[in-house]
């Protein structure tokens, strides 16, 4: 299967490297050039659970897309407000059999998707795996993870089971889901904590676990994602979604692991994904009538750290 990994950041240079090494025909498109010159010139650097190995993948930067073959696949790994720049940059790879995987954190992605591809060829999901970028061309990559997945458009159900087999023959663990909005809006709750928690306050999630005022922050902002889901026809089971997101803490396991916005802005000063997060929830609670208090104080204190930052 011909691959496009759209984003080859941290999370889309695991997929890549797993994609690849299962036997697929992998091209990574990003738009970062000193990451790109560094994959053409060196391979792409990977500490994977602690063995250092060098895969070479072809990479192409995403404004200079040369290539018309069409892909099979597009998986979606960008930032939620680089996405529709990127389907822009990528339309020549697009045929009307690509199928295009949505992996990005956030919510409500499906709506920019569609200006590009008919919804019968869109395929959401999330992903617990988890990764570093350590600096242009070199990633971390540690633990284990899963990938759930479902169709939108009608119909393609076997399709999607097809999707989440060939992931998971790359040892990626991938499983069809019939109720995948449900697993978007928990593990959203995890990054509407975690993330933007550990980026306020410069901590990892298992010293933010050890603070005494963590559980009733994690409750609080978990009601919230859950009171705008339900007005969207999601009903979280609120009890097992906050123990779902303290297990986090654990430093056995990703605990010790600074998240994926902590990683844009306390280290790189990156603008970050906070308004499809909690700011997705804050939009979503107006529409509704639904206050969302912490959620805007959350989303308006990370957009002051990226200010303060000078992220761009």
């Amino acid at each position: 299967m011909k691959i496009i990994i759209a984003g080859a950041g941290a999370m889309g240079s695991r997929f890549g490297i797993m994609l690849h090494q299962g036997g697929n025909d992998v091209t990574l498109v990003d738009g970062w050039p000193d990451h790109v010159n560094a994959i053409k010139e060196h391979g792409l650097k990977a500490n994977l659970n602690g063995e250092d190995i060098t895969v070479n993948i072809p990479v192409m930067l995403q404004s200079e897309i040369k290539s018309t073959e069409k892909a099979d696949l597009i998986i979606l790994f960008t930032k939620s407000m680089q996405l529709d720049k990127m389907l822009q940059d990528v339309k020549s790879l697009i045929s009307k059999d690509t199928k295009i995987l949505c992996l990005l954190n956030g919510i409500g992605h499906e709506d920019t998707i569609e200006k590009y591809i008919p919804m019968e060829n869109i395929f959401i999901g999330n992903t617990m795996w988890t990764a570093g970028l350590v600096g242009p061309g070199q990633v971390k990559l540690f633990g284990n993870g899963s990938v759930e997945l479902q169709n939108l458009g009608n119909g393609q159900e076997d399709m999607a089971k097809q999707l989440a087999k060939i992931l998971s023959d790359s040892g990626l663990n991938a499983n069809y889901s019939d109720n995948i909005h449900y697993s978007i809006y928990r593990k959203a709750c995890v990054n509407g904590t975690m993330n933007c928690l550990c980026s306020i306050l410069d901590v990892n999630m298992a010293e933010l676990g050890a603070t005494k005022p963590a559980h009733d922050l994690v409750v609080t902002v978990v009601n919230e994602f859950a009171a705008v889901a339900h007005a969207e026809g999601v009903d979280l089971d609120t009890k097992e979604v906050v123990a779902h997101v303290e297990s986090c803490f654990d430093p056995e396991t990703i605990g010790k692991h600074y998240p994926s916005m902590y990683q844009d802005l306390i280290n790189n000063h990156r603008l970050t994904e906070i308004d499809y997060i909690n700011g997705a929830v804050s939009r979503k609670g107006q529409k509704y009538n639904i206050a969302t208090p912490y959620c805007d104080l959350l989303t308006q204190l990370i957009h002051c750290k990226e200010d303060i930052l000078g992220a761009k």
